[in-house]
């Protein structure tokens, strides 16, 4: 069992975002103009990870359409995704890539229940042997669905772009610089990606994550 801390209600965010406040000023100016994070828990198990793969490369509108039409047809399930035929799953809106994706996912056997308990490390690297998904999506994964405190998603665009307009930087900064960089921010890494996921919303006045 692992012995991470867990994001399981409100009061653990704003424990997380007092804490990274203290330590960081710049997070204290954003959360001042953020106000309380939102908690961002998910459901663990196929179909978040599905949802994922419905999710990339698009808009979180098209997204969601694709979504509300899997449900719909009762699509949203290992099995009833290697039995659907491949019109059906284009007709809720999957590309090719996407439709090769959720039947891969649908014959990893992940044991989901076993993840909840797994390092997450280790769910991560569990989780990307599966084709379509990357690093990126585990680690959303972990912090979401699992509920990880000190996961933290560096490969992020909106994260690097509110990063570096928070920390006044030159330009976003690269994966590896910016996962260097969250290490103090650690043992909040994952609270700290929800305020600079707030933040990007509020400095951008775009959407952030779906």
């Amino acid at each position: 069992m692992t012995d991470e801390r867990i994001i399981e209600t409100p009061a653990c965010v704003a424990e997380g975002a007092a804490w990274l406040a203290a330590r960081e000023p710049r997070f204290a100016t954003a959360l001042a103009a953020t106000g309380p994070l939102p908690l961002r828990r998910r459901r663990d198990g196929f179909a978040a990870l599905l949802d994922a793969i419905v999710s990339q490369q698009l808009s979180v509108a098209a997204a969601n359409t694709i979504w509300r039409r899997l449900k719909a047809a009762g699509l949203t399930g290992p099995r009833k995704i290697m039995w659907a035929s491949d019109d059906e799953l284009r007709a809720c809106g999957l590309s090719r890539q996407k439709i090769r994706y959720a039947r891969e996912l649908a014959a990893a056997r992940i044991d989901y229940r076993a993840l909840r308990e797994a390092p997450s490390e280790e769910v991560i690297e569990r989780l990307v042997t599966v084709p379509g998904i990357g690093r990126w999506t585990a680690e959303i994964y972990a912090m979401f669905s699992l509920g990880r405190a000190d996961v933290f998603a560096p490969a992020d665009l909106a994260l690097q772009e509110s990063a570096r307009v928070l920390f006044e930087l030159p330009a976003r900064p690269r994966e590896r610089d910016f996962r260097a960089m969250a290490e103090a921010w650690s043992p909040w890494r994952g609270v700290a990606a929800r305020a600079l996921w707030a933040y990007y919303r509020v400095a951008k006045d775009r959407e952030g994550i779906r």
